[in-house]
């Protein structure tokens, strides 16, 4: 349908606004905001009957061209226009092209929302996604919402307005729906979310796309998510009271594993193996009473991306409601998951575990030759031309590598791949979409700044590599795109619109008082 020319009055004055009844009312919302400054967490839009909703059908409206639509609701801050003008990218050079697209782009705040732009933005780190996103037809409308935000922010130099994005969101998880009750009339607003309640949601609507094969390809059978973000968790419960009770033994699928603080817990690790290692009380049949047990868990599937969630938000009996933990707990940027594997798996994961350790230091010492090599020649002076030299007819003897000079790096990196794919067990290399090495990069952190459970501030962090080409599945030998230095291990830091370089040095900052949660 054509959009619409109408008018919208506010605060006795009128203006011109572009309706499209093919966009959910959340678009128009937006465009309202633009010329009002009337936030849309505070905006009312008033129509035949009552108030315009996030989900009211334009059809039962039937909005006219030319018609006026009052809006109620105290203005903010109108937005300010950008300090320089838009340029899209089908009319930049290769050069602004490039330098454009270094950056990537924020998602604007519409009024604490800052859980789902850091959980979007952290989500953008897993390429694979962005690829069965992009393949798979039809998509239900969640993941359809969020492949079309992805493209948006692919493809343009601004900031992005999730309108449309969140509109969806609420739709298909009415909690994301709830009102902050702190506040009262004209200044009530959404409340704020849990980001590690987005993450898992968002993911939950995503087990219906389907799964790729090896080369990006859609695979009918199988599901992205199972392929490439599901865990397989064995636990093991025994009797700590007696010992004729047989253990027993199940299995799960899980999203993620958790890491439990206690008042001892210093590292990561100590703290997922706290959340593996657990003693529960239960009824003994063998007993016939109360019993302590012991469960043990260790996985039996490990996926591609694992998210550990960092548990900062626990129920108080005392108080009635969440409270955080505070407390500093030290994350690595490697993390060597054969600790948390049930002993089949470690024998499967271990040979090729160990040999990428070993190419990963032999990559390093590499990257140090040819920077030693770069600078020598660019100190070096240039040798003087003899007149032999000038001599266009004599034939010039071919160039001879010197003794201990390294090979192009591609050379190197596929003999690596080739022994690498030897190396992998082959049960591994038939569940396409899992880890074959059990090593992992953190590539992706969300982050929660402040004392309360249901309030304070998200912030996504997302490492450069991701967006360069310099992160692929399962450790695999790739190398980044040309341009981008291998040894920058900077971070992008994506303050809902605001996107800065985050140095690697400074992630120690953020290990406490933080709630994470990291796709590795």
């Amino acid at each position: 349908m054509t959009p619409l020319a109408v008018h919208i009055k506010h605060a006795g004055k009128v203006h011109d606004v572009e309706l499209d009844p093919d966009l959910p009312p959340a678009a128009f919302k937006e465009a309202v905001y633009q010329v009002t400054g009337v936030p849309i967490d505070r905006m009312k839009v008033m129509i035949k009957g009552g108030v315009l909703k996030d989900d009211t059908d334009w059809k039962k409206v039937a909005p006219k061209a030319g018609q006026t639509f009052m809006v109620i609701g105290a203005a903010g801050e109108l937005p300010k226009p950008p300090e320089k003008p838009v340029v899209f990218l089908e009319d930049m050079n290769e050069s602004e092209m490039a330098q454009a697209l270094a950056m990537p782009v924020g998602l604007r705040n519409l009024g604490n929302t800052c859980y789902m732009n850091a959980t979007v933005q952290a989500m953008r780190a897993i390429p694979e996604l962005r690829i069965a996103l992009g393949t798979s037809f039809p998509l239900d409308v969640l993941p359809k919402a969020l492949r079309d935000l992805y493209n948006t922010m692919s493809q343009t130099t601004e900031s992005v307005v999730p309108a449309v994005f969140l509109n969806v969101l609420r739709q298909v998880v009415p909690q994301f729906s709830e009102l902050d009750r702190s506040k009262a009339g004209m200044m009530s607003g959404y409340a704020q979310q849990d980001a590690e309640e987005c993450w898992t949601q968002i993911t939950n609507a995503l087990k219906e796309v389907p799964g790729i094969d090896d080369s990006g390809r859609s695979v009918s059978g199988k599901k992205f998510v199972d392929q490439f973000m599901t865990g397989e968790m064995r636990r093991e419960l025994k009797c700590d009271e007696d010992e004729n009770e047989p253990p027993t033994i199940s299995t799960e699928r899980v999203l993620k594993i958790e890491c439990n603080i206690s008042n001892t817990t210093n590292y990561m690790l100590s703290g997922i193996m706290d959340a593996l290692n657990q003693k529960v009380e239960k009824n003994s049949s063998f007993l016939m009473r109360e019993a302590i047990y012991s469960q043990t868990s260790r996985m039996s599937r490990l996926p591609s991306y694992l998210t550990v969630h960092i548990v900062r938000f626990a129920w108080r009996r005392d108080i009635g409601k969440k409270a955080k933990i505070m407390r500093k707990v030290k994350f690595s940027t490697e993390f060597d998951a054969l600790d948390v594997v049930t002993p089949e798996l470690a024998q499967k994961l271990t040979p090729v575990s160990r040999r990428l350790k070993e190419i990963e230091k032999e990559r390093a010492e590499r990257r140090k030759v040819r920077k030693r090599t770069k600078i020598a020649q660019n100190s070096a002076p240039a040798p003087a031309a003899s007149r032999s030299d000038m001599n266009v007819d004599e034939p010039q003897a071919a160039p001879t590598a010197a003794p201990g000079e390294l090979e192009e790096e591609g050379v190197y990196r596929s003999r690596e791949l080739a022994e690498l794919e030897g190396l992998v067990d082959p049960s591994l290399k038939e569940d396409f979409g899992c880890s074959v090495t059990g090593l992992y990069d953190l590539v992706a952190i969300v982050t929660h700044k402040g004392a309360q459970a249901d309030a304070g501030h998200y912030i996504g962090f997302v490492k450069k590599s991701v967006f360069h080409g310099g992160n692929t599945m399962n450790g695999s030998a790739s190398r980044p795109e040309k341009g981008f230095d291998e040894d920058d291990e900077d971070w992008y830091k994506f303050d809902d619109d605001k996107v800065s370089i985050f140095p690697k040095e400074k992630l120690g900052t953020i290990d406490g008082g933080g709630e994470l949660v990291e796709p590795l």
